[in-house]
């Protein structure tokens, strides 16, 4: 009887990845997913008979090995074995075989390399018969990533485009985002994220070994998608000054950041702010089959010291202060990943906090999460990894002081238990509506049981610190209540290029006149807080009589604001109100300019693989040229990477109109997404739905 001789393997690729909802990836690569079998077809030189055996070798990783499971050796056997991989025969036709190999629920992920050894009479032949990348499998029950529901695993794996919200609390503005997780070499890129971390350069054996567990690679991805500690991938900057780089506001998706990440030999893309790293870790963690959504957070406290308040000063001219780390920022944005928690128990199961956005160390990283959802509403900060932080973001409590540097005092203004972590936001499945999971994330503000679970976190994180209102030991505390009222009311359109009309309403509480001196200033601000440049200043004394409410203007020119406008578009208005031998009022309100319309048209109906023709219109809405113009575009399955156009100079009042072309590569409702950048608007956003046919 001859020997058995190898001649080829068929790996039906594309039955595969369909079966493996694998076939969007653009990419060259076999992929698979975990837990579920894969079909292949070995082609040899005669029948194969039961005195011929065949055994595989499937391997991941620099050093592979059994016991730490990245290295497994399976006969091929007609029964199927519960633990580890297994091969199985399907079918035979001559000299080809077909056969079913299974890898277990919990493999690690990544790039592995098959191989087959064959005995035959007197034949014994080793040989390699392929690499494939293995993926998590939400589709998988016994998979520690399974989502049962179709809708939101199309959503939360599949779906390539989406939208962050921003803004604030009175103003919620919805921006698009280009994941492009299925774009050509955005998984190799994925993949070598977890080769760069500091696990990996530190035992790439064990690192290698524990990539089955999603806890694990969500964690590691939260420190390798910012750049401290590791060369990860963006580097954050909040200073609004972006020389250097690119402005956070001007980026449409993560395709561009991960490829000029590679191409640049992994130095740090710049820059990044909160929903760039966001956006950036959701495309990775689509990418690799772990569910997971763009969350965000309005009113979100960065609280430094874990005490659960946060510290906020103001001098008395009304000039917010930088002092202090503690801070609120108008909004921040996380991701949720969908995973069991065996480490806790089958109640801390499902969506889980991972943030990217180095704001504190965590195990000497800057990394955040996995910190259970269903968790912190029940105020288990005890519990990992990172519950106090995350916790403090939605709950905190703010106080105001008033700083007086010639004193070199502070007094306690206010005590705020309602206004931090309000409208938590993440896109809606199938809709680009915004589903609002507040009480996901706490109890109804103000219910017994919110309050009860705030004093329980408390008491774990400073067990014997006494309940009620926190209050910090700094400065001495005033108690009565103030005999005024006041708030800032928007009283014209709020625009750039526009003057901003607001008025301070101003009411006495009491049945006795007051006197009171006014100090007002307005800052251009960063959305996370971060002073700009003052652009406003008024103070006035006004006598109020009894029960009397007054309107006093608060106008501030273009001229005054425009050079010191960041892309954020945010003005941040205070009032420090003071009436004799009583506690200061402080009023506060930031504003959000809108920008002028972008408009898409497109301009024919769009169909794969045929060309297609958009249109850009743009209208300069000032009495002065704007200079500088670029357009940026892109969009997963409508053009190949990324298109930048230069747009002449706009006369005053001047209108654009710009025409480009895109080539669809898939059908289906797909995003196209712009960004327009000039002298004057430093981010204008648009996004356009295109329903595309085959």
């Amino acid at each position: 009887m001859t020997d058995l001789r190898f001649q080829n393997i068929n790996w039906h690729a594309a039955a595969n990845q369909r079966e493996h909802h694998t076939d969007k990836y653009d990419d060259q690569e076999l992929i698979f997913r975990r837990g579920q079998s894969i079909s292949f077809s070995l082609t040899f030189n005669r029948h194969f008979k039961h005195e011929d055996s065949l055994t595989f070798i499937t391997s991941t990783g620099p050093s592979p090995s059994e016991s730490a499971r990245t290295k497994a050796v399976f006969q091929l056997s007609s029964e199927s074995s519960d633990n580890g991989w297994n091969a199985q025969l399907v079918h035979q036709t001559d000299g080809t075989l077909t056969i079913s190999i299974t890898s277990p629920a919990n493999a690690p992920i990544g790039w592995y390399t098959l191989s087959m050894q064959i005995s035959s009479q007197h034949n014994n032949a080793a040989l390699k018969l392929g690499t494939f990348v293995l993926l998590f499998n939400p589709w998988l029950q016994a998979d520690g990533v399974y989502m049962s529901n179709p809708a939101e695993r199309e959503e939360y794996v599949m779906e390539d485009s989406g939208a962050v919200f921003v803004g604030s609390t009175n103003r919620i503005n919805m921006v698009g985002w280009n994941f492009g997780q299925f774009e050509g070499d955005i998984l190799n890129i994925c993949l070598s994220i977890l080769d760069k971390s500091l696990n990996f350069h530190r035992d790439p054996a064990t690192d290698v070994a524990r990539r089955g567990d999603p806890k694990y690679i969500g964690r590691v991805l939260s420190a390798m998608v910012n750049s401290n500690d590791d060369g990860g991938v963006l580097l954050g900057n909040w200073s609004g000054n972006y020389i250097g780089g690119r402005d956070p506001r001007n980026w449409n998706g993560s395709v561009e950041i991960l490829k000029e990440w590679k191409k640049s030999g992994f130095r740090p893309v710049r820059y990044g702010q909160c929903w760039v790293f966001a956006g950036t870790l959701n495309t990775v963690l689509r990418c690799l089959g772990i569910p997971a959504r763009v969350v965000t957070n309005f009113n979100s406290a960065h609280d430094t010291d874990r005490n659960l308040s946060v510290d906020v000063y103001y001098d008395p001219m009304g000039n917010p202060l930088d002092k202090g780390s503690d801070s609120v920022w108008n909004f921040h944005v996380w991701n949720e990943a969908w995973f069991v928690r065996n480490d806790l128990g089958s109640s801390y199961s499902g969506w889980q906090v991972l943030d990217s956005t180095p704001q504190e160390k965590s195990q000497g990283v800057y990394q955040c999460g996995p910190a259970s959802v269903s968790g912190l509403r029940e105020g288990d900060v005890h519990l990992d990894f990172d519950m106090p932080f995350v916790f403090a973001e939605v709950n905190a409590d703010r106080i105001t002081w008033i700083y007086d540097a010639y004193r070199n005092s502070s007094k306690q203004n206010s005590s705020d238990t309602h206004t931090v972590g309000r409208y938590i936001s993440t896109k809606a499945v199938g809709s680009y509506s915004r589903m609002d999971v507040t009480e996901k994330y706490k109890y109804p503000e103000g219910s017994e049981q919110e309050r009860a679970v705030f004093n329980k976190a408390l008491g774990k994180l400073k067990p014997n610190s006494t309940f009620g209102p926190t209050s910090s030991s700094e400065g001495e505390r005033e108690e009565r209540e103030p005999s005024i009222s006041g708030v800032f009311k928007v009283t014209g359109m709020l625009a750039v290029g526009k003057e901003v009309n607001l008025a301070l309403m101003l009411k006495n509480l009491t049945g006795d006149m007051k006197t009171v001196t006014v100090n007002m200033t307005a800052w251009t601000i960063v959305y996370n807080g971060t002073l700009v440049h003052e652009v406003w200043k008024d103070s006035i004394t006004v006598t109020l009589d009894p029960e009397e409410e007054i309107q006093y203007p608060v106008k501030i020119p273009y001229a005054q604001y425009e050079k010191h406008l960041k892309a954020d578009n945010m003005i941040r208005t205070t009032a420090v109100c003071q009436a004799p031998d009583e506690a200061e009022l402080l009023v506060e309100r930031d504003v959000i300019l809108d920008n002028p319309t972008l408009t898409l048209e497109l301009l024919d109906q769009a169909q794969v693989r045929r060309p297609v023709n958009v249109r850009m219109l743009f209208s300069n809405p000032l009495d002065e040229p704007v200079k500088d113009c670029v357009l940026m575009v892109e969009g997963s399955g409508l053009l190949r990477g990324s298109l930048k156009i230069d747009v002449p100079t706009l006369r005053p009042k001047e209108r654009s109109r710009v025409r480009f072309e895109i080539l669809p590569t898939r059908s289906g409702t797909k995003q196209l997404l712009a960004d327009f950048s000039c002298n004057k608007f430093p981010a204008i956003k648009a996004m356009l739905s295109i329903d595309v046919t085959e």
